[in-house]
């Protein structure tokens, strides 16, 4: 990767990084966690903002997040997701995306003493050594440019630092992996446009990371061959130990090592664990009268399902996968392609069952004890915790 660090910023950036490791090589286990710099490459919190939802509150059993427990989890650094759906068509995503943007705003310039927003590898730098959470934007969603490169460079000026570039949904110029999955799907559809590859290539002109969660497998191969930076995948796991279509296949991961970049793994248990789905079935089945009184209600299936966990936790818990099936995924990433293209993206606040181990973003030390108790070193626990994150982004930095 040395290609990458050719200019003095990058190269003094790099090398705190490589302090890091050597200083929490000398650390006991109990403080590694802490004494990393952990990244989270995803998290949806902004949609329970958008919604009146008080982050810097004690948000416990409402939320995955807030304030006081990212402090609690060690998190340094989190990536706010911007997401909206297909609802939000011409003339509503790209005003929407900027309203989540002013909320994100707003947040910081309340608490500036617990958050700042973070641009560039040097603000990261700066917000870890003040100890505050450092605020990264992540633009969740390509329909939300409107098909207007003068949008991207709109978000990007307020401080979005990645797009992945489908949701679900498909805009005109990309195709999403839940819409290839489709048979129904036309093959021409399928893939970048020409519109879609100058989108890349301004991604890569201003140092937007590109992230190819929710890509299609042709998505996927066209923006490598269009990309000239490492690319992400903020919150995807491995098909070949669950078999979705969210997932990245054996020869996807070997690209993403060969390309230089990184993939943060997401902790929803439909992504982690192929019986997870089984499982849920069962549970919904079991409360088949409250779950067609809710749908009588006009509750959306993610909506009933967190209603009726939250009420029979102790049942729920059982149906939930185990850490260990997450960690299972980031071995076999590590075997396959090699631990400096692993990370973390949890996808918190945008799922519904999350591994049994890990409730919120304050439990993001048992993935540490977990690593540790698979025999990672200190060295590779800091790569993926958030140093693999860190030098994907500094490789996307303009000279």
């Amino acid at each position: 990767m040395a290609k990458y660090l050719s200019s003095g910023i990058k190269y003094y950036l790099f090398l705190f990084c490589l302090l890091l490791i050597i200083q929490a090589q000398g650390q006991s286990v109990a403080k590694l966690h802490h004494d990393a710099i952990v990244v989270d490459t995803h998290n949806d919190v902004l949609l329970a903002v958008m919604r009146g939802r008080n982050i810097a509150t004690d948000l416990s059993g409402r939320t995955h997040s807030d304030l006081a427990r990212f402090k609690k989890g060690g998190v340094d650094i989190q990536v706010f997701s911007v997401w909206s759906n297909e609802k939000y068509g011409s003339g509503k995503a790209f005003r929407y995306a900027n309203r989540q943007i002013d909320s994100l705003l707003a947040l910081i310039g309340r608490h500036p003493t617990k958050i700042m927003l973070v641009r560039n590898p040097a603000q990261l730098t700066e917000a870890v050594k003040l100890k505050k959470l450092g605020a990264i934007i992540g633009v969740e969603g390509g329909h939300q440019l409107e098909n207007n490169l003068a949008h991207l460079n709109q978000l990007y000026a307020r401080g979005a630092r990645y797009l992945t570039l489908t949701w679900n949904n498909s805009p005109p110029w990309a195709s999403s992996a839940l819409d290839e999955s489709r048979r129904s799907f036309p093959a021409h559809r399928k893939g970048l446009t020409s519109f879609g590859k100058a989108v890349i290539r301004r991604m890569n002109q201003l140092g937007m990371l590109v992230d190819l969660s929710h890509a299609g497998e042709k998505t996927f191969w066209d923006a490598l061959n269009t990309t000239t930076k490492p690319v992400i995948i903020s919150h995807s796991n491995a098909y070949h130990l669950c078999p979705h279509y969210r997932n990245l296949k054996n020869d996807q991961i070997k690209a993403i090592a060969q390309n230089g970049g990184m993939i943060g793994l997401n902790f929803n248990s439909a992504f982690i664990d192929p019986a997870f789905s089984a499982n849920r079935k069962i549970f919904l089945k079991n409360h088949r009268v409250e779950v067609d009184s809710l749908r009588k209600l006009n509750k959306s299936a993610a909506r009933i399902y967190a209603i009726l966990t939250q009420k029979y936790s102790e049942e729920a818990k059982e149906v939930r996968t185990p850490l260990s099936k997450l960690l299972d995924h980031l071995d076999y990433i590590v075997k396959l392609a090699g631990v400096d293209y692993v990370g973390l993206g949890s996808d918190f606040d945008g799922i519904t069952s999350t591994p049994r181990e890990l409730n919120s973003v304050a439990d993001f030390p048992e993935i540490t004890k977990g690593l540790i108790s698979r025999g990672y070193s200190a060295t590779d626990i800091y790569k993926i915790l958030g140093g693999n994150f860190i030098r994907v982004w500094i490789a996307n930095v303009p000279e």
